[in-house]
């Protein structure tokens, strides 16, 4: 049914363009009148008119059709539901939800739920086709509105292009809601957990260890915060990840973009860019059952004490998963510079590597630093091969041979399974968040400034 109704609007609104451009040409030939617009404009303003009010009946509808219909079926066996506390009511409707739809319950459902997950089931049909029918209606009432307006005085390129910039400022006005909301909802909950330990332990704290026990008497009852570290761990994957990530995919992109000929940029180019399409757990496969294992061989041949499970094989692959990051977008960078600036530089004398040093690298700058931001961001972000290749222990250490585990990780782990979210545990990850958003944050501004200050000197 989906298909289908996606399918007929999709036509109603390209039937809506042709009679807008139709009724524009035939108006203009009709009385020798010449158009304000070009005739595609008065059909885009037919096709919005139709594909507006469609989207928005859509959009609330969709919103609210879930809520409404719960509040009906749970209204029809308040007898099942009475002395039931919200979370078991809660628990019922989730019932209902699996029996509808062919899921599994958390126990045997009585007559009157399976009575209920069946109206359920009919109503949600119900008010999905009403929905459908009303949209089409909506859609074609907008239609027969913008047909009835349009004539060689209307201003439709004027029409078309305010509606156009109002959907691009809700779109960015959705994304900036977005994003504060997700800020707000990690701000929240993080002063729930620093309600219950201090925010200085939290900080400054040099042990992590967020298991609560069950009685007072056990080991570690009360937990520990420290999150250096935590962070200490993140810092130091990312580090060795951008030392193997950096100078091999900067060298590939000068090497693409100043030396290769054509037949070998098509080569390499797209063989770099392979690297970015291989899942994370595929490197994480690569750097715990081969990597890893080559590093502690080797490490024992010469005398080192290297781990199973080390931050070297961890950023090490890392950095080889990132290296596309940097190549990519370095290459466009430098190939984006003015050839101007290049043959400027030969003019006066100076070599092929002495005009990439000392006047290509610098006017790519800002792109580079984005490239490199761009990858520690991922470096930072990445969970799987930490998982895999460098465990889960919180250890405070700047030796690459030892195991650590980084922000991400411990988020994960900390957000697994049933949990209660009034436990400092679990509130730990929305703080760990917090703390890793301002330290991305930090490492933007630091960015920008780079690339505002060299952007000055070479504009």
């Amino acid at each position: 049914m989906t298909l289908a109704f996606a399918v007929a609007l999709i036509v109603l609104i390209g039937f809506a363009y042709y009679l807008g451009q139709s009724r524009a040409l035939k108006a203009r030939d009709g009385r020798g009148a010449r158009l304000h617009s070009l005739p595609s404009y008065y059909g885009m303003y037919a096709a919005l008119w139709c594909a507006i009010p469609a989207a928005a009946l859509l959009a609330v509808w969709s919103a609210f059709q879930g809520t409404i219909v719960e509040q009906m079926i749970l209204a029809d066996i308040t007898e099942e539901l009475s002395g039931l506390d919200q979370s078991r009511i809660g628990l019922v409707m989730n019932d209902i939800r699996n029996l509808a739809t062919g899921g599994i319950t958390s126990s045997d459902p009585s007559p009157a739920i399976q009575e209920a997950a069946a109206r359920y089931s009919n109503l949600m049909v119900t008010a999905k086709a009403a929905m459908f029918v009303i949209a089409l209606a909506l859609g074609s009432g907008g239609l027969l509105l913008a047909f009835r307006r349009i004539s060689p005085d209307l201003r439709a390129r004027n029409r078309v292009e305010r509606i156009i910039m109002t959907v691009l400022m809700l779109s960015s006005t959705i994304a900036i809601l977005v994003t504060l909301g997700i800020v707000l909802s990690l701000v929240f909950e993080a002063s729930r957990f620093f309600a219950q330990i201090p925010i200085t332990e939290f900080l400054f704290g040099l042990q992590w260890s967020p298991q609560i026990a069950i009685r007072a008497d056990q080991v570690g009852s009360s937990g520990a915060f420290g999150a250096i570290p935590v962070f200490a761990g993140t810092m130091l994957i990312s580090f060795i990840a951008m030392c193997v990530a950096a100078p091999i995919g900067l060298f590939s992109a000068i090497y693409m973009a100043e030396y290769a000929n054509r037949k070998v940029r098509g080569v390499l180019k797209p063989v770099l860019e392979i690297l970015a399409g291989i899942p994370t757990v595929v490197y994480g496969f690569f750097a715990a059952l081969t990597v890893a294992p080559t590093l502690r061989d080797l490490g024992d041949s010469i005398g080192l004490d290297v781990a199973s499970e080390s931050a070297l094989a961890a950023g090490a692959v890392m950095g080889i998963m990132i290296i596309p990051f940097v190549s990519s977008l370095s290459d466009d960078v430098i190939s984006a510079v003015p050839s101007a600036m290049r043959e400027g530089s030969y003019g006066l004398g100076a070599t092929k590597s002495e005009t990439i040093r000392k006047v290509v690298l610098p006017a790519a700058l800002p792109g580079i630093v984005g490239a490199l931001l761009l990858a520690v961001s991922r470096a930072i972000g990445e969970t799987m091969i930490v998982v895999m290749a460098a465990g889960l222990s919180a250890n405070l250490t700047a030796n690459p041979f030892e195991a650590v585990t980084t922000v991400t990780v411990q988020i994960v782990t900390l957000l697994t399974g049933d949990q209660e979210f009034d436990s400092p545990k679990t509130l730990a990850a929305f703080a760990l968040g917090l703390l890793l958003f301002v330290v991305t944050l930090i490492l933007n501004v630091i960015a920008l400034r780079v690339v505002r200050k060299y952007r000055e000197q070479y504009d």
